[in-house]
């Protein structure tokens, strides 16, 4: 959810800047679900749908644009309880750096050593 109010400042700056008309806006809010798309004269898309699944919601969506050399944006991606994971992106996002090998050693010694309960 916080990704999606992110996304929705992001795109009220990015308005801002320049004359653009909403072609299409649907919402359909509900307490334990939501569906956003919209449609605007710049070449931006944006569909969204999400579900509160028990405490946790998981939303879906996909968002395009044409970048200013003429090409065609798109990503795909899922938001729950495990974070933001792209599905599908073009161009292909890059490969990420390796974990450097002091930080993976660190991760393992926490996940070796987790707080007792009665620490917290």
């Amino acid at each position: 959810m916080k990704f999606f109010i992110a996304f929705a400042c992001l795109l009220a700056v990015a308005c801002a800047y320049e004359n653009v008309d909403v072609i299409s806006d649907a919402r359909n809010l509900d307490i334990d679900s939501f569906q956003t798309e919209y449609k605007l004269s710049n070449t931006i898309e944006s569909q969204q749908s999400g579900k509160l699944n028990g405490e946790n919601w998981v939303v879906t969506g996909q968002n395009s644009h044409v970048s200013p050399e003429g090409e065609n944006v798109f990503i795909q991606y899922v938001a729950d309880e495990n974070g933001y994971n792209v599905v599908k992106a073009n161009p292909p996002l890059p490969t990420p750096p390796a974990i450097p090998e002091a930080i993976q050693r660190a991760i393992e010694y926490i996940r070796a050593h987790p707080i007792p309960e009665n620490q917290n």
